[in-house]
């Protein structure tokens, strides 16, 4: 049992919250619209990604704009949620927001495409900040019995600006351009900045031990040699993972080298980054691995959903982003449902299970989408993914964070977001890779039965323009070819989901603490 200054048990004495409810509230506004902020740039510059290459000139290097993101965010997670636990929160905070917010502005005013990148990267820097660190405040603040509350809405503020990313990032291409996906960020950003300068007065404190340097160092370049590997089909000139390449092979032969390095590293620290003793805990290796899963399972089946929709409907991106507001619907949910279910009855266990199982039978259910299929249909498949989803992602930060020392809990938190970052990384790359695979395949079958029709010749010059205007005959063929590649490849996806499923089962339902985490360690606002 943790203890307080005082010597008392943390779980035995009753307080929700270190501050009023009133002023609670007004810093979650705040971390509502950090963690806005940071999910929604990871998906905002999707549908406007051929206008920026295209204004710039670097169509060739497309990929490398998301990838600059992706990889300074998780990259940051792991270290801003040790500096937080060190150090106190509130100017790591301040400071992630800052970085952020700079680095949006940068990106509007970009005149060079790889200014963009490096600026985009500086985005990530803040942006890994932004998620870690609301999350941590939030158990700084309030007690983990009543942390569902707010963290319910934090899961469905994260699954909305992940979809409405690519709704958002057209409907502003098409109007006044690309550059107010990033300008958009710079006002909220600001109101969030000031918010916590005025409202977020959690102490601060010189730590006890010395950061971890050289473990931070190895878990950056694991980090970067992991997001290189499953990126590497977008970044390199050949547009694939080709293994006889020596920059392949000399690249993942580097990355298992830090990741050994990493642990050995870990293991001897005396404050380590990633500690990790937790990984030899229940609930927390419980629920990294249901987080690493779900990173898997959404962010492939957003990366392809909405192409899916274009290709076979002939719609805009905006509208196919609209189509996909069902999935956001379902996460909104049971992610707030089941926040304020954990905080009435003061037990996760079940919730987890239940997604799992939604999320599997969903999956299986989602390989039947066929080329034609009902616009109804389609969304009762997305609302369901998005109902199993809501009912995993907070809870299992819940648990991660109510499973381990009050001080601890930034680092905690990182790892878990960390680990689902790490997975949503590899699920858009692997899953496009069987997608494409596929796809390349069936193309391939109709152009050598049309013979050419309209100038197509490969699966790289398919576009829904292209589609919309081939002869009804080619087009039926094209669209089934597309549908017959999208919907097989969600079998590889259900065996891993039945795995997060099986692995939920052995989830330990923990007493909820009754004390906010500052409380807890004897610590008072100033």
């Amino acid at each position: 049992m943790f203890t307080n200054a005082e010597g008392r048990g943390w779980e035995d004495k009753v307080m929700t919250n270190v501050i009023p409810r009133r002023t609670v509230m007004v810093i979650f506004i705040a971390l509502l619209a950090a963690m806005f902020l940071s999910s929604l740039d990871q998906s905002i510059v999707s549908t406007a990604l051929p206008t920026i290459v295209g204004e710039l000139g670097a169509v060739k290097y497309e990929g490398w704009i998301m990838t600059a993101y992706i990889l300074t965010i998780a990259v940051s997670m792991p270290i801003y949620g040790k500096l937080g636990d060190m150090f106190g929160r509130r100017w790591p905070f301040l400071i992630a927001i800052a970085i952020f917010t700079v680095g949006a502005v940068f990106s509007a005013i970009a005149h060079s495409f790889w200014f963009l990148v490096v600026a985009r990267a500086g985005q990530g820097l803040g942006g890994g900040g932004l998620v870690i660190l609301s999350q941590a405040i939030i158990a700084d603040v309030v007690s983990a019995r009543d942390r569902g509350r707010y963290m319910g809405p934090m899961g469905a503020v994260f699954g909305i600006a992940t979809v409405a990313g690519p709704l958002i990032g057209g409907w502003l291409t098409e109007g006044p351009g690309w550059r107010w996906c990033f300008w958009v960020d710079v006002p909220v950003g600001i109101a969030a900045f000031t918010i916590g300068w005025f409202a977020l007065k959690i102490p601060s404190h010189k730590p006890a031990q010395k950061f971890d340097f050289l473990g931070a160092i190895l878990v950056a370049l694991s980090t970067v040699g992991i997001i290189f590997l499953t990126s590497w089909s977008t970044i390199s000139a050949d547009g694939g993972w080709d293994w006889r390449s020596w920059k392949l092979i000399s690249l993942a032969v580097a990355t298992a080298v830090c990741i050994a390095a990493f642990i050995i590293v870990e293991l001897r620290a005396e404050s380590p980054v990633i500690p990790i003793r937790f990984f030899k805990q229940r609930i927390f290796l419980v629920s990294v691995f249901i987080g690493f899963v779900l990173g898997i399972v959404m962010f492939a089946a957003l990366s392809y959903l909405p192409t899916y929709l274009q290709m076979s409907r002939g719609v805009s991106p905006v509208v196919s982003g609209l189509l996909m507001l069902p999935l956001t619907a379902g996460m909104m949910i049971t992610s707030i449902g089941s926040g304020f279910m954990i905080s009435h009855f003061g037990r996760y266990r079940i919730y987890p299970i239940i997604g799992t199982a939604i999320t599997t039978a969903t999956l299986a259910w989602m390989t039947m989408i066929k080329a034609e299929m009902s616009m109804w249909l389609f969304g009762s498949m997305i609302f369901a993914l998005g109902l199993g989803l809501g009912l995993i992602m907070q809870t299992i930060v819940i648990a991660v964070q109510n499973d381990v020392s009050p001080a601890e809990v930034g680092v905690a938190t990182a790892e878990n977001n960390f680990f689902r970052e790490i997975g949503g990384a590899l699920g858009t790359s692997l899953f496009g890779a069987l997608f494409t695979g596929r796809l390349a395949n069936q193309l391939s079958n109709v152009i050598s039965k049309t013979g050419h029709p309209s100038g197509l010749t490969s699966d790289s010059s398919l576009t829904p323009k292209l589609v919309a205007h081939l002869p009804a005959g080619a087009k039926t063929d094209v669209i089934d070819a597309y549908a017959h590649a999208l919907a097989p490849s969600f079998w590889y996806l259900v065996p891993l989901s039945a795995l997060a499923f099986v692995a939920s089962l052995f989830m330990r339902n923990k007493t909820l603490s009754t004390q906010a985490g500052l409380t807890a360690q004897g610590q008072k606002i100033t």
